[in-house]
């Protein structure tokens, strides 16, 4: 611009001029205003935000807690110590106190992730200030600010954030630090730490350091070294790929790191520092998890308990189901269960050792496959639609998804799969799932209080939580182990019975007019006593004898001793009834079948001398602060008489000595008492029994129902080692079982269960048929034996001696005598006497045959006499002939 007088002159007159004058003025005004709209706009913005905040500080939360929500539920032995956890992914984590957490830990996570943590309020302005800087340096915002407490409400208050928005993020965040204020003042440092310490996510699922401690080291938080307290510290800014277990490189950068904090932060010495970073700490990380990750699935145990719990809360609490699953997962309870562990594994051990299984093995396919078609349709398929496919394809109808090995299982769905996938169609989804067959399930209780103590669901591993229980959910035929419950026990508690009694053991048949058989359908003993149809396990005398109890008293005295799934006049889907109230009910022949858990409670009630104790798995729940939720006591009630189940325990004991238990014989001193039960088409194999300690019982047999031979009885076998394991292994004491005072004793007859007649019971042909039998007072026999007779023959006829028969030809010989109506072929057929007495009298020394021998008798007296007289009449003695006849009578009369 050229600066001299005649261009400034001009300037001055345009710079004046009217116009530009007018100009000025305009800008001047249009500059006011928009000065003024700026400074409205910001006040009112200033004004809005202000608004705003107030607004967001007025609806964060007023009533929040710092603790975790949600943590694990603990289940615990018999003996207290921790067997399980529950959680799901909200909820792995184990609470611990402060003063169980060590100072290397707390000090370790402060170094880290707010070293300043013992002098804020909440808020770290050195640390805003310090990671904006950071962030502007490094043109990004990865920098952390926010302090212990934040994180802590960021966690438990706002649930980990997760906005969707910036707008809902920034108020999160605004919230976030005002109750981080709130929260200093209202807690001390001791408690905000300890609840951020059992609220973090350190990775593989695990919250919480006690549950991370456990995890990766299999050890509680307080045995932590100072290596393992940086470990976990150094999991938290990202747990993903931070976690030791996949990331142990990543992790150790981060390790040493914070060891490096702690030693500048003056927490250790330079000695533990470096001791620390030498620790090869990553090596005991991976035994640890490994070994972990092999027991993850729940036990078949556990599952029970978590299954009788939620329905306690339901019909105890009035929770809904979903709230009481979410509650055994979530809600931190403590669950003491009734379960012995050592007792468990010695069970496991022997059931799933392959050599105690002499049948061979195969496999059952369960499987889900789901497909979607090329129209968009969705189908979902099963085992029973494989089963379909080859009933069809093979023109087989018996045919089972049942493999002799996985391969052969495999190839099935292959082709299965195959064919109902068409071109366009999309596999969706698909389980393969296989159970060893024959399965097995088993059940051990502790007769006086009901406690179970041990529960195996299956054979071979268990591949599912909450999975198939064969011991708890399973209802199977009970088979001859119903003998002794639905008969004998009430037919002796009512005094209608007793072991001496006797049944016809001869061919039967049921009322509607089915024949009944024993396990060898030819066989029939004959007369036989209860006890030796226990022994026996004789399927006739069952019958006969609930046939005379009646059913409807078998019935009842069942529902007694604690089975839920009998059924009594029940509509199917066909409108008919089905009930349990029959002959066929003294078999176990029942419409649905029983638990292996409700067997073994009804038989633990003889063991306990005829008390009934509710099986019970679980005694205590409490909730998360120690408050008792629920409590399992036990429920006992008399069911027979002591004397009952002392005389059914005596004549069982004799099922193992010498009956069709004897593979289950103990090899100890040890008392045992016990039942074997085989249903028809031999689908299932029972053992029930009990010593003076524990009640058990053992089921073996195909998930399908499948016919198979237990040639070897390994289920009895089993049962044998499990028991005398756990004698050896708890060094119980061998006993006896308990004494009854009231029982009685006296000899018997075997065919009649009377008193035995003298000389003739023991004489019985095939043997002596005389014992020594126990009875209830009031039941000792006071008639005499009628099933045996003495019946005297002549030897010269070889029929019965009548009274003229000469007493040299005269010989006794016992028989059995046949009930009346009793028909067809037993044991007892050659001794029993075939003729009738009546009839079949001497033939040869006849009354006829009397009278003439005493005829002849009488003319040798005479001729005698005679001749004795003539000799008289030579010596001049006279005698009269009424003296002659006097002593022939005299003669005769001698």
């Amino acid at each position: 611009m050229n600066y001299n007088e005649p261009s400034i002159k001009k300037k001055r007159e345009e710079v004046f001029s009217k116009k530009k004058r007018k100009q000025t003025t305009a800008s001047a005004i249009v500059f006011r205003i928009v000065l003024i709209l700026i400074c409205a706009v910001i006040v009112s913005g200033a004004g809005l935000l202000y608004g705003s905040f107030r607004g967001i500080i007025a609806s964060a939360p007023k009533d929040f807690s710092l603790a975790p929500k949600y943590s694990a539920t603990i289940v615990y032995d018999d003996d207290n110590k921790q067997v399980q956890q529950l959680s799901d992914y909200s909820s792995n984590r184990i609470p611990v106190a402060y003063e169980q957490i060590p100072d290397n830990l707390k000090n370790a996570f402060i170094s880290i992730e707010d070293e300043r943590f013992y002098e804020h309020d909440g808020i770290d302005f050195k640390g805003i200030l310090r990671a904006l800087w950071t962030d502007i340096q490094n043109g990004s915002t990865s920098q952390g600010a926010s302090t212990l407490t934040q994180q802590l409400i960021k966690n438990n208050v706002f649930e980990a954030g997760g906005e969707t928005n910036i707008i809902a993020k920034v108020k999160r965040k605004i919230q976030e630090q005002y109750l981080a204020i709130i929260a200093e003042k209202k807690y001390n440092k001791e408690d905000i730490l300890t609840n951020y310490l059992n609220t973090i996510n350190l990775g593989k699922g695990n919250l919480g350091v006690e549950a991370a401690s456990k995890y990766y080291f299999g050890k509680s938080v307080n045995e932590l070294t100072l290596s393992e307290c940086a470990v976990l510290a150094g999991i938290t800014k990202n747990p993903t790929f931070l976690n030791p277990v996949d990331y142990p490189e990543d992790n150790d950068a981060r390790r040493k790191l914070i060891l490096k904090k702690m030693y500048q932060l003056n927490y250790i010495s330079d000695k533990e520092y470096q001791s620390a970073l030498e620790d090869k700490v990553y090596a005991r990380i991976a035994n640890k998890t490994a070994k972990g990750r092999k027991n993850s699935v729940y036990s078949y145990f556990t599952d029970a308990v978590i299954t009788k719990v939620v329905s306690d809360l339901q019909e105890q609490k009035g929770y809904t189901q979903s709230q009481a699953y979410q509650l055994v997962y979530r809600g931190g309870l403590r669950i003491y269960s009734t379960q012995n562990t050592k007792l468990q594994k010695i069970a496991d051990s022997v059931i799933n050792n392959p050599d105690n299984y002499p049948v061979d093995t195969k496999f059952s396919l369960e499987y889900k496959l789901q497909v979607t078609h090329e129209d968009g349709t969705t189908s979902t398929y099963t085992e029973s639609n494989v089963a379909a496919y080859f009933r069809k394809k093979k023109k087989d109808p018996g045919y089972k998804t049942i493999y002799n090995s996985k391969k052969e299982m495999k190839a099935a769905v292959k082709a299965f799969r195959k064919s109902v996938i068409k071109k366009g169609d999309t596999k969706k989804s698909q389980s393969i799932h296989y159970s060893m067959e024959p399965q097995l399930s088993y059940s051990l209780i502790d007769q006086k209080t009901g406690q179970v103590k041990v529960l195996v669901g299956g054979r071979g591993q268990k591949q599912d939580d909450l999975a198939l229980n064969r011991a708890t959910s399973v209802k199977r035929q009970p088979g001859s182990t119903f003998k002794i419950l639905s008969t004998y026990a009430p037919g002796i508690d009512t005094g209608s019975m007793t072991l001496a009694t006797v049944f016809d053991d001869a061919p039967y048949h049921y009322e509607n007019g089915q024949k009944v058989t024993n396990y060898v359908p030819t066989s029939y003993k004959g007369l036989t006593t209860l006890r030796d149809a226990i022994i026996d396990s004789n399927n006739i005398v069952a019958v006969k004898a609930i046939t005379s109890l009646t059913p409807q008293v078998g019935f009842d005295f069942l529902q007694k001793l604690g089975f839920t799934t009998l059924v009594n006049n029940r509509v199917n889907t066909n409108g008919a009834y089905e009930s349990d109230v029959n002959q066929s009910l003294s078999l176990g022949g029942i419409t649905d079948g029983v638990t292996n858990v409700e067997l073994t409670a009804a038989y633990a009630a003889i063991a306990n001398q005829g008390t009934y104790n509710k099986p019970v798995l679980y005694t205590t729940v409490k909730d998360s602060n120690g408050n008792v939720l629920l409590s399992n006591k036990t429920s006992s009630r008399k069911v027979m008489k002591k004397s009952t189940a002392w005389l059914l325990t005596n004549a069982m004991e004799d099922v193992i000595k010498k009956g069709t238990g004897k593979e289950a014989q103990l090899d100890s001193d040890m008392a045992a008492a016990g039942k074997t039960g085989t249903t028809s088409n031999n689908y299932d194999y029972w053992f029930c029994g009990y010593t003076p300690y524990y009640t058990a019982s053992v089921w073996t047999g195909y998930d399908y129902n499948t016919s198979f031979d237990n040639d070897k009885d390994y289920h009895k076998v089993i049962w044998k080692k499990i028991m005398d394991r756990i004698i050896k292994e708890t060094k119980q004491s061998v006993k006896s079982f308990p004494a009854c005072k009231s029982i009685k004793k006296a000899s018997i007859c075997m065919k009649s269960g009377k008193k035995p007649l003298p000389d003739i019971c023991a004489k019985d042909p095939q043997k002596s048929m005389v014992r020594t039998e126990y009875f209830a007072p009031g039941t000792v026999p006071k008639d005499s034996c009628d099933a045996h007779i003495a019946v005297t023959f002549c030897s010269k006829s070889h029929l019965v001696a009548q009274k003229f028969c000469p007493e040299k030809f005269r010989y006794t010989k016992i028989f059995r005598v046949r009930p009346k109506h009793s028909t067809g072929k037993t044991e007892d057929e050659p001794y029993f006497l075939n003729i009738d007495i009546n009839k079949k009298k001497c033939n040869i020394h006849t009354n006829e045959w009397y009278l003439k021998k005493q005829e002849k008798k009488k003319k040798k007296q005479e001729d005698k006499l005679k001749k004795q007289q003539e000799q008289q009449n030579g010596n001049n003695t006279i005698t009269t002939p009424d003296d002659i006849s006097n002593q022939i009578k005299k003669i005769l009369n001698q």
